[in-house]
């Protein structure tokens, strides 16, 4: 019923949106004398902040053309490489030699937000580097038809696409897939596979939750799978293409997100009201851009999110060897062709140091030598791959570490 119940709440406020909006339109517009009045302004602004807290973000667009080359503007093309039921492999195409650039395959996150929150980590690797992305789909839009979709297939997915683009690719994974990287070149390694990928790179990401434990490892491992199955997994309701598909919703896990920085959140929405009335156009459109990306989100399969809940988090199968795929233990000792370097973000507040860098440990017969551990002072979980400090000082090292591999 949880489902039902933001579906009917959100088909409630449906007047008032509309009210929202005609009031947004009065108040701004041009020909209107009480436009240019304090009062004006402010009905505006309410009008506005009203319908931003109360809307349903689409998907946001991935908005990149070109990429800077040498000094010139080079077009990007984006298209699917390949299509599947609960992902789609994107490849940043760009008009240079071909063979020149290392080949990337970018894992995003499926962990409730869109594959473009990695819009600025694809940006910066665009010059250097041939690009693919994991582009999760939505579970509320994929039919119960398509069967479900597990932590052993998001893994199988992962050697798919490995398998897809070759053994000179290199792979980093952001966030929540990280682990699941770990175990498919691990599985990779122990079947000898041919196309193990050059380099790995794990990039803030639970490895090893027991260490530096965050308030999110804590409400993950304090409270019993049944509790979670009860209490945020739902089902999809009609008439979305998904009906009767078990989902855990992206608007539950927003409001998650949300609470832990509740004050943070409601204090940056007064102040978008207060930039409208100011009439500072700057600041209200950085507020928009940041919150049509981070208010934008997707549901994920029930099954997948369940069993990562319990293997990663709560059972800690990964570090103490007793994870497995399709019946085979995950060793990821096995790893001697594949270099591995970790990312972490020193005021990281969803893993903390130590999670990813774990990874190092487990690899232990993986040569020191094709091992680097990094940390970034000063960042937090969003900064790992985003943002200046990721521009500036985490990229260009990824790059190097991808170029000594090569």
């Amino acid at each position: 019923m949880l489902y039902h119940s933001f579906e009917i709440a959100h088909a409630a406020l449906a007047p008032l949106k509309k009210l929202s909006h005609a009031g947004q339109w009065i108040y701004s517009s041009p020909y209107n004398p009480l436009s240019y009045t304090p009062f004006g302004k402010s009905m505006a602004a309410a009008c506005e902040v009203f319908d931003r807290v109360t809307k349903r973000y689409d998907k946001p667009q991935w908005d990149i053309c070109e990429t800077l080359i040498d000094g010139k503007s080079v077009p990007i093309s984006i298209t699917t490489r390949l299509s599947t039921p609960f992902c789609d492999l994107l490849h940043f195409g760009k008009k240079t030699t071909p063979g020149k650039s290392p080949r990337v395959l970018i894992i995003a996150p499926l962990s409730g937000h869109y594959a473009t929150l990695l819009r600025g980590t694809v940006r910066a690797m665009l010059p250097d580097h041939d690009v693919f992305v994991t582009d999760w789909l939505d579970a509320r839009e994929i039919p119960l038809s398509q069967g479900p979709f597990t932590l052993d297939d998001h893994i199988d997915m992962l050697i798919d696409f490995i398998h897809l683009l070759g053994p000179d690719v290199h792979v980093i994974a952001v966030c929540q897939p990280t682990a699941s990287l770990l175990a498919a070149v691990a599985l990779m390694a122990a079947d000898d596979d041919p196309d193990q990928p050059r380099s790995m790179t794990l990039m803030g990401g639970p490895i090893d939750t027991r260490i530096n434990p965050t308030e999110v490892n804590r409400h993950a491992e304090g409270k019993p799978l049944a509790w979670f199955e009860h209490a945020v997994i739902s089902r999809v309701p009609l008439p979305l293409p998904g009906a009767m598909r078990r989902v855990y919703p992206g608007f539950v896990q927003l409001s998650g997100f949300m609470t832990m920085n509740l004050d943070r959140h409601m204090e940056s929405h007064i102040g978008l009201y207060n930039h409208l009335v100011e009439g500072d156009g700057d600041s209200a459109d950085q507020h928009r851009k940041f919150y049509d990306e981070y208010l934008a989100v997707m549901d994920l399969p029930a099954e997948f999110y369940l069993q990562t809940i319990e293997t990663i988090f709560k059972e800690h199968a990964l570090p103490q060897g007793r994870m497995t795929h399709r019946g085979v233990t995950v060793d990821p000792a096995q790893i001697k062709k594949t270099a591995l370097m970790t990312v972490e973000g020193e005021k990281d507040d969803i893993c903390g140091v130590g999670q990813t860098s774990a990874a190092h440990d487990l690899c232990s017969d993986l040569a020191d030598d094709r091992k680097v551990r990094y940390v970034q002072k000063g960042v937090g979980h969003y900064g790992v791959f985003n943002g200046r400090r990721w521009r500036d000082e985490i990229q260009p090292r990824i790059a190097a570490f991808i170029a000594d591999n090569s």
